[in-house]
């Protein structure tokens, strides 16, 4: 099936942006992307070697978080509605799409803490696009809270 997305990429001149916020401040990040603040600021932190994670990991590691979102729904801690776009957005990233926003080091400053706010950054923001929702507004979709649900 065709992809649906309810934006129109911007000419490469243009360049909007979202502001958005944690617990250290605030950041612009471009409209267009899926990634997020703690993406942002782990690629400002972590500049190690250049070298992007392999496509085979972020596919595997969308795997891992459809089935969280799958398990979660399951036990009626995760509601059906934002369940079902995180699922739809892994299996996009399964099938090799949106890589090009995941952008940090594949060698990290930690244990793979930035991968996988990378990765629930990405799969929030698609979920929130699929809701019709702007990027950003993590009150229907959260990276943390819905996306990396134990």
């Amino acid at each position: 099936p065709e992809l649906t997305y309810f934006w129109m990429p911007l000419e490469a001149n243009e360049m909007s942006t979202r502001t958005e916020k944690d617990f250290i401040g605030e950041k612009e990040i471009p409209d267009y992307a899926y990634y997020g603040i703690q993406t942002v600021r782990a690629v400002e932190n972590f500049p190690i070697t250049g070298v992007p994670v392999h496509r085979e990991l972020i596919t595997a590691l969308a795997a891992v978080k459809k089935a969280a979102a799958v398990t979660n729904m399951e036990l009626k801690m995760l509601p059906r509605k934002i369940g079902d776009v995180i699922v739809m957005a892994a299996e996009e990233m399964m099938k090799g799409h949106h890589i090009d926003h995941f952008i940090v080091d594949s060698i990290q400053g930690g244990a793979g803490t930035s991968m996988n706010m990378n990765m629930n950054e990405i799969l929030a923001n698609r979920g929130l696009e699929l809701l019709l929702q702007n990027k950003g507004d993590y009150f229907h979709c959260n990276p943390n809270n819905h996306v990396n649900m134990s």
